[in-house]
């Protein structure tokens, strides 16, 4: 296991997310982005919802006390879902996976599901490895690519 730590999201946290969220690969990968993700005031305004809201269960990830990413609970399409979003620079070292298998032992709402873009592989065997399976498709309009971008739609049950 990484050395991953889950906790309250502070406000200090937000300029590392409003980091994490300026890499370009990353906007392409996740694909359902914010519409300018330059633009710290909108960034700020929806983090801001988010915070206030307490219906939404939100997490700050730390790797050896450094904020990795941040992981999330609320409500999309009327139904609870869960998304994650892992600075870059921690790619690739299980980090992902970690902090979302720790999520869902705080997080025990069933069903619960995600959503990744079909070519999201990465994200895909995160949530995989953590027991979500595909029970459909969608496909919405991303911002970060500009066009139409097929989804999988994903359950933990």
């Amino acid at each position: 296991m990484s050395n991953i730590m889950l906790r309250d999201v502070m406000e200090d946290d937000l300029p590392f997310f409003f980091k994490h969220q300026q890499d370009r690969d990353a906007n392409h990968m996740a694909a359902f982005t914010s519409e300018d993700p330059r633009d710290w005031n909108s960034f700020l305004t929806q983090w801001n919802k988010i915070l206030a809201d307490e219906d939404i269960i939100k997490q700050t990830i730390t790797v050896q006390n450094n904020v990795a990413g941040n992981i999330l609970c609320f409500e999309q399409f009327g139904v609870p879902g869960v998304s994650y979003w892992i600075g870059k620079e921690y790619w690739g070292k299980g980090i992902a996976t970690d902090a979302l298998r720790e999520f869902l032992k705080q997080v025990t709402i069933r069903p619960l599901y995600a959503r990744a873009a079909k070519d999201n592989i990465r994200s895909l065997k995160v949530l995989e490895k953590c027991g979500f399976t595909i029970s459909g498709e969608d496909s919405g309009f991303s911002n970060a690519r500009g066009q139409d971008v097929e989804e999988f739609v994903l359950i933990l049950e």
